[in-house]
């Protein structure tokens, strides 16, 4: 069996590899399910993995198999799996339970063991392979209704989440009426970020670098959003005719734009950074005022990162409300198919042009 994969900790090293073909009783207690992978998304994460800026290997190999944005239909369900059979749409939940209680109570997207489990990304094959078995726990229903959006289910449910933990933690305030929002970064997360919070009333003002007229300019504003070019307005400018935003979500990858994003802030605000950088940039921060504001101004920072089950859900609702609500927007992100996995040079010459496209995925099967 054909998969993709990559040597950790040796840069450019893409190739294919050879697994066997999993089977349904690789997974102990008849809980197995097997999927035949349809298509699988490819980003950042994969571009970084590849360049050996992170990235290990499973136990026992020396690559390892990236992807893990993964869409695909069920081909066999072990005797104990009442939820899924054979024809089902899926996709599947990417981080895998540690040892810690978060881990066993559910959500092992917040686990507190340095050391995690990704499948495509950390000690875990990914999905960009023929075929996957997995848990039934780690499997997620993705309605035929949806199937053309395919590989967004897994970004769709890192953008609720990060929408859903701000809401979370302010808790804290009993009362919270956020009514503006910036998104930093107008990528696929940036963009579905901009969807999660428009779908729940925000004004949204989606900040990037591009220049108008382009495709990510036409989306966001499309989900009635305000596409903003740092190049024409500053963030700092943007807060002078708009005000300070109730919540920022930073989905750029830059730690420069994440940081800075701290001084944009309102009151009693939250500031979600969902990317990970993943190189060694240096940046000054005015730490001082930033710490007399956040202090006087009950202001909060929280990361989000991965996403479990219940996140994968919440994504697809909102998936299938945008549909209503914004007919044909979201399909629009996905805007270079790769054919086949022996393409794999491909795949990773369009992630690392100069002008990435929106979204890269790899149709390695039809159905």
């Amino acid at each position: 069996m054909q998969a993709v994969a990559v040597t950790p900790g040796k840069p450019n090293s893409v190739h294919l590899a050879d697994l066997p073909k999993p089977r349904l009783d690789d997974i102990p207690g008849g809980r197995g399910v097997l999927v035949r992978v349809l298509k699988i998304g490819v980003d950042a994460t994969d571009r970084e993995i590849n360049e050996a800026k992170y990235g290990a290997s499973p136990p026992g190999f020396d690559f390892l198999v990236i992807g893990h944005e993964s869409f695909g239909v069920v081909e066999a369900v072990g005797p104990n799996v009442t939820q899924f059979k054979p024809g089902d749409y899926v996709a599947a939940t990417v981080r895998r339970p540690g040892g810690s209680i978060y881990d066993h109570i559910g959500t092992y997207d917040m686990t507190s063991d340095e050391v995690y489990f990704e499948r495509g990304i950390n000690l875990l094959h990914g999905f960009l392979t023929e075929y996957f078995v997995d848990d039934v726990d780690y499997i997620v229903h993705v309605p035929g209704g949806l199937k053309h959006l395919h590989v967004l289910a897994e970004p769709m449910s890192c953008a609720s989440k990060a929408v859903q933990q701000a809401y979370e933690v302010q808790r804290r305030l009993h009362v919270w009426r956020p009514k503006l929002a910036f998104v930093m970064g107008a990528g696929q997360i940036g963009i579905l970020c901009s969807l999660a919070l428009r779908l729940r009333g925000f004004e949204v003002y989606t900040l990037a670098r591009s220049e108008p007229p382009s495709l990510k300019a036409e989306l966001v504003n499309a989900l009635g959003a305000h596409y903003t070019s740092t190049r024409q307005t500053s963030a700092r400018d943007l807060v002078k005719k708009v005000g300070k935003p109730d919540l920022i979500i930073d989905a750029t990858g830059s730690s420069a734009v994440a940081f800075d994003s701290m001084q944009l802030l309102g009151h009693n605000g939250v500031l979600v950074w969902t990317s990970v950088t993943g190189g060694r940039q240096h940046v000054e921060v005015p730490s001082d005022k930033v710490n007399l504001d956040w202090v006087l101004g009950n202001k909060l920072l929280l990361g989000s990162v991965s996403a479990n089950h219940e996140h994968f859900e919440m994504g697809i609702r909102d998936l299938a409300l945008a549909e209503v609500t914004y007919p044909g927007v979201i399909q629009r992100i996905l805007t270079t198919p790769i054919d086949g996995l022996d393409n794999y040079a491909n795949m990773m010459s369009a992630l690392t042009s100069d002008e990435p496209p929106l979204k890269v995925f790899v149709d390695v099967a039809k159905g």
